[in-house]
Formats: structure tokens, sequence, C-alpha cells
């Protein structure tokens, strides 16, 4: 096409880029926007929705970059590229991963919770009449691959019970979905790519959550989930090969799900699960203890029974996941969950070249045969470098810890912005300062440098981690607590949060430099007697004022009402 302009004039050209289901498709769009006032319209319209999208949360704090990363890209990158997109130029994919996804959710929940619903219902149909589902699968066809990976099984119950907590919609419980059919594994099959069949057998969400919980409760000889061909890192598809092998992260992932699930089998009144989760949950428990080797938790057994993750291994001799999970689950021995991560902090923080790295000494020449991801180069990817996916959980452990100090630091250091932030850290990092990144290379002469950005999970997390972690936005039904855990020389910061046709702005104040404790919770000017605000659909703006101090002790505070009720 051709245009001509005259000195002085102006025009205004469409041109429209996209993709539809069919020609016919394509002609309806052209027409629908071919104007200049009808394209200028979608656009517009366009970035409203993004904007209402955008802002149920905005955060204002003392580090812009914290904010920068929490108040737009973070969602805008996880729902884009992960959820809609697909693809990215590290993997041209397009096909759905069953733990990937439903990870990626749970950050929409506040802004955007239909996204999230949706997205559990497509998941739970991938699931086949034995238990176990697909490791993805391609959206068009519904072909895929059938696998013998653990955790697979444990995501979709952990991601709706965070859902029905915030959302209050207990009713996608009993959603009915079709179960899958296809030919299970042979014994020398680790996996199979095919077309299943959509079986004539359905199940309600409910039932497709115990169905898999079911299948993820097998276990070793050492009393832990079977790691099969893969848990979390896929690389270590042959610890478990021949079916012996044994998960500890996963052993306390799945302790962390058997207690949700417990409490919703008793709101639904299915009593005898409950127990029977309880009590897997606390036979687990001691199993893992077991796993404790002198200074952190090890990773894995092979099928052999040699360890992984041990200070014995000369390779692989402390994972960072194990320890990270240890804490967020709450179900370790307190003394050992700081120990494992001191040990974290001496052996995987790397200040120096701004890392935290997934495990180390990564494999390499060692006699130990993990599986594929021995074939990265040491301190790439999965093979001992920057995962950042698992160094966010490290970061989430310290601040279940009460460490804010080093919560608020792993969050910086992680950050893309601050990558970026100099010309030599610029020509280090390589890669684009404003999305989250997969991995960072931890090895000479490429230490530093950002691996694989936007097609990652770790955009999600990482949006979770500065919210939910850090300023301690606590969501549950129709009740918000802020619980924070922040650095020290954060003496104040903001959150505006839009839900429904109300407005909660609320600032916390810090005049201690504590990095964590609530002391007192104003909500429109009235004293709380709890640190929990109700909300309300009202249409109104509603102020809350939060100042963190420590608190005073329960025997303390008896103490000065005896004292005051003498006086």
């Amino acid at each position: 096409m051709s245009v001509t302009i005259e000195p002085g004039e102006t025009r205004e050209i469409v041109m429209l880029l996209g993709a539809a289901e069919g020609e016919d498709a394509v002609r309806e769009i052209i027409a629908r926007n071919r104007t200049s006032s009808k394209a200028n319209h979608a656009v517009d319209a366009n970035i409203h929705a993004w904007d209402e999208r955008l802002r149920a949360v905005k955060v204002k704090t003392p580090s812009r970059t914290f904010d920068l990363m929490l108040n737009r890209w973070s969602l805008y990158q996880a729902l884009s590229c992960r959820m809609w997109a697909r693809t990215a130029l590290y993997q041209s994919s397009g096909a759905f991963g069953f733990r990937d996804q439903l990870q990626d959710v749970m950050a929409f929940v506040y802004a955007d919770a239909a996204v999230a619903r949706e997205h559990v219902i497509r998941a739970a149909s991938r699931q086949f009449v034995e238990g176990d589902v697909q490791h993805w699968w391609h959206p068009q066809t519904g072909r895929g691959v059938r696998t013998r990976f653990s955790d697979d099984l444990v995501w979709l119950p952990y991601v709706i019970d965070h859902y029905i907590n915030v959302s209050c919609d207990r009713g996608v419980f009993d959603v009915e979905v079709p179960y899958l059919t296809m030919r299970q594994l042979n014994p020398d099959e680790h996996e199979v790519y095919e077309m299943p069949k959509v079986s004539t057998e359905t199940g309600t969400i409910y039932d497709h959550c115990v169905r898999a919980l079911r299948r993820a409760c097998t276990v070793g000889v050492h009393g832990l989930p079977l790691i099969g061909s893969g848990d979390w890192n896929d690389g270590m598809n042959r610890v478990g090969h021949e079916g012996r092998g044994e998960s500890v992260w996963l052993g306390w992932f799945l302790t962390v799900v058997l207690k949700q699930w417990a409490a919703i089998c008793d709101e639904r009144r299915d009593t005898d699960r409950a127990l029977h989760y309880r009590s897997e949950a606390r036979w687990l428990t001691g199993m893992l203890e077991l796993s404790w080797d002198g200074n952190w938790y090890r990773r894995a057994y092979f099928d052999d029974g040699t360890p992984l993750g041990s200070a014995r291994n000369e390779e692989c001799r402390i994972d960072s996941i194990a320890q990270s999970w240890s804490v967020i689950s709450g179900a370790s021995d307190p003394y050992r969950m700081g120990r494992a991560m001191a040990a974290v902090e001496e052996y995987l923080i790397r200040r120096g070249d701004g890392l935290v790295i997934l495990f180390t000494p990564p494999f390499d020449k060692g006699t130990l045969n993990p599986g594929y991801i021995k074939g990265y180069v040491p301190g790439v990817r999965e093979n001992g470098g920057q995962y950042t996916h698992a160094a966010i959980w490290t970061l989430i452990a310290y601040a279940l810890l009460g460490d804010g100090e080093r919560a608020g630091e792993l969050f910086a250091l992680l950050n893309p912005v601050n990558h970026s932030s100099t010309r030599a850290g610029l020509h280090k990092y390589k890669v684009e300062p404003y999305a989250a990144v997969g991995d960072v290379y931890a090895v000479p002469p490429h230490t530093g440098r950002g691996g694989w950005t936007w097609y990652t999970g770790s955009a999600g997390w990482m949006y979770r981690a500065g919210l939910e972690s850090i300023l301690g936005f606590k969501l549950e039904k129709n009740r918000l607590q802020i619980d924070p855990c922040v650095p020290r020389w954060w003496r104040e910061f903001e959150i505006t949060y839009r839900r429904g046709r109300g407005v909660y702005r609320i600032k916390v104040e810090n005049p201690l430099g504590v990095s964590r404790g609530v002391i007192t919770v104003e909500l429109d000017g009235a004293a709380q007697s709890s640190p929990v605000i109700d909300l309300t659909d009202e249409e109104k703006t509603h102020i809350v004022r939060i100042m963190m101090g420590e608190p005073v002790p329960k025997e303390e505070k008896e103490l000065a009402t005896d004292i005051r009720g003498q006086s």
C-alpha cells in the first residue's frame, strides 16, 4: 500500500495484526475495526481492560523497583505470556503444562479470579481415570504426554485450596468434569505422547482431587512419596525411574496439601477421609525427619536407596527446595528449619554474583546419574544455576521465619530491574530488565547472565512472594489481614485494594523499625479488636491504618490489667 501525505496533512492508518479461526472470522474482525475511530476505540477498550485487571492491588513502598514489579509487570507477564500466549523466544510451545499454569493462576485470585476458576476446571479435565494426569497437552487437539511425574498429582488440590479460600467459591468443588482414558504406560515406558479419549466417567472437581491424592500417597521404603520419572525438577528423571526412588521435597509439599484437604473434608462432612489425611500427614512428617542429614534435609533417594542432597554426595550435596519447603510446610522441627535455612545462606546464596542457586555442587563427572539434568552445563539452569522459581521459595521461607531483612534482600536480588540498573549489570545480564527470568547462569564466563525470560513460572511466584510474604497481604473469604515481614528500614508502605465497589486504602507504619509484628489496626478511625478486617461490598473508600511494633507478650498484658485494676 502506498500513501502520499501532503505538507501539513495528517492521516490515520489502521493496521491489524492478529489471528483468528478462519478466513471468515478474519474478515469480520477487519470489518469491525477498519475505520480509525473503531480502531482507536478498540485500543482504548484494551487499555481500560488491562487497567481494570492490574489495578486491583496497588502498592507503594520505600523500594521503587519492588513497586514496579508488583504493580503491573509480574501479573502482566504471567497472564499475557504464561496463560494466553504460552510461547516465547526460549520455548515455542502453545501447550499447557499441568503443574505450570496451575501455579500461575494462583497469582490472579485477587485481580481476576475467573482466570483461576476456568483453568482449575480445564486442568481437572486432563486427568485419567486412574488418577494420573497429562504432564502437558495441546488444547487444540487434547494430544499430550502421559508420564510418571509425581508432583503433578498434588498441584490441583493445592491450587484449589488457595483459590477457594480467597474467592469464597465453594461451588467449584461440585462442577462435574469427565476423565480421560488411554492405554497405561508399559513397565519399560516413562512417558508416551498420544491422543487420549474422553471417558464416559465423570467426577466432581472434589472427586478429581481425591483421586489424585490417593495416587500421590504411594510411598517407598523410606516412607516418602515415590519420585517417579521426576518431581518438580524434571531433569532428575532417573532418580526413581525403576519405580522405587523417593522425593523428600515432595514429602513436604504433600504434607501441606494433606492438612489443607483434611480441613476441606471436615467442611464437607467427609469425616473418614479427613481423619485419613491427618493420619497420613503425621506419618509423613515423622518419615521426613528421618531424612535430616545433620545440617540440612536430603533431597531424594535413588531407586537403590542412595541419598541425594546429602553431605556424603560429591555432587548436589545440598538442594534448596527441600530446605525451603521444610519451612513452608510448617511441619519441620523448628530448630531444623532454622539450621536448614542457615545452610542455604552458607552454600547457596552468592551475594557477590547476585545469585541464589538451586543446589551445589552441580552434576558433572560424578558417579551418580540423576537423569538428563546432567546433560546441562554445570552451573546452568536446573544443574546448579539459579532457578528463580526455587529462589523465590527460599525468599518465602525466610519471610515465614520472620527474617524480613533476608526476604527483602532476596526480592531485590531477584528483581530483574536491579540486574540492569548499571551499564555493567546490563551487559552482564543481557535480557529484558522488566520480565522475570527463569534462570541465571552461575559459571564463568557467563556468571549473572539471564537465561530464560517471559515464559517462566517465576513471574507469578514473584508477585505472590512480594504481596503475600513480604507485605503480608492475607485474604481469606471476606476477611483481610496484613501481617508484614519487611526489612527494618521500611518505615511505612501503602496498599490500595479494590474489591467490588469498595476501595481499601491501607497504610502500614513501622516507627520502631521492626521486621514483623502488628500492634494496632484501625478501620475508618475505629480501633479493631482483632488484626482481621471484615470486607464489605459497599461503594465506599475505607481508610485502614496499621501500626507495626513488638507485640506485648500475653503475660505482660495480663499483669498490666491486674495493676490497673488494683489502682
